[in-house]
């Protein structure tokens, strides 16, 4: 083989090898452009989220974006990808708040009445926010969109919810030979009943939030105070 055809091959490898190093680094700066790009509109949403509440449309988050309706379609589709990438980013958070407060300090008691306060807190904090993910508007909005489906988005958040609740209940409690299904039971349960009563004195305002966290935590005492703890595996 001529010296020259030799000396080239390792040059064509080197060019190839740098080739693809720079598609490479394209792709993650358009990846890392595109995630930047979405935090923002997801920023801007919630904004509109904070003033208009279950009627914030399509229209006045693009408007607060800074762009243009289609732009927003490109990176949710529609209004439900918008809702469900606004229910995660919040229940993420709220599930980091709850778990801290089953995973705080104090007897179980205040424990219990923690997770509650943390919950009824959220809401509390932001109703709107909450309003958009569990009440969104049923009716065409100002700009002509249809409402979705309550049932079929806010299931979902629920269930997820309820299974990490569970979670923490098995890690916490010896639930005896059943430990999995009495656990995601009483996760589900727990959830389903924060809800309900927090959605309703969030509506009404009948009691302080200090009585309500009490009532509630004395339904739930019950079972809860008979528990062993689990103990960690030797």
């Amino acid at each position: 083989m001529p010296p020259r055809l030799r000396d080239r091959q390792p040059i064509r490898g080197e060019a190839e090898t740098g080739r693809r190093a720079v598609e490479t680094g394209h792709r993650q700066d358009q990846r890392t452009a595109t995630e930047r790009r979405r935090t923002e509109l997801l920023e801007a949403a919630e904004r509109v989220v904070l003033r208009d509440g279950p009627e914030a449309s399509m229209n006045a988050i693009a408007a607060e974006a800074g762009i243009t309706k289609p732009i927003l379609y490109r990176h949710f589709g529609d209004k439900s990808g918008l809702y469900r990438a606004l229910a995660k980013r919040h229940t993420d958070a709220l599930l980091a708040t709850l778990r801290a407060a089953l995973d705080s300090p104090g007897d179980r008691r205040d424990r219990v009445e923690a997770t509650l306060h943390a919950y009824l807190s959220a809401i509390e904090s932001n109703p709107q926010v909450y309003r958009f993910l569990m009440h969104p508007a049923e009716a065409p909005t100002g700009d002509g969109e249809k409402g979705f489906d309550l049932g079929r988005h806010q299931v979902p958040l629920l269930r997820r919810m309820g299974e990490e609740l569970g979670d923490v209940v098995a890690e916490q409690l010896d639930l005896g030979p059943d430990a999995g299904t009495v656990a995601r039971v009483w996760g589900h349960g727990i959830v389903g009943m924060m809800y309900a009563a927090g959605d309703w004195w969030l509506g009404e305002r009948p009691c302080p939030r200090d009585e309500l966290v009490r009532t509630l935590a004395d339904l739930l005492w019950g079972r809860l105070s008979t528990a062993p703890d689990r103990t960690a595996p030797q």
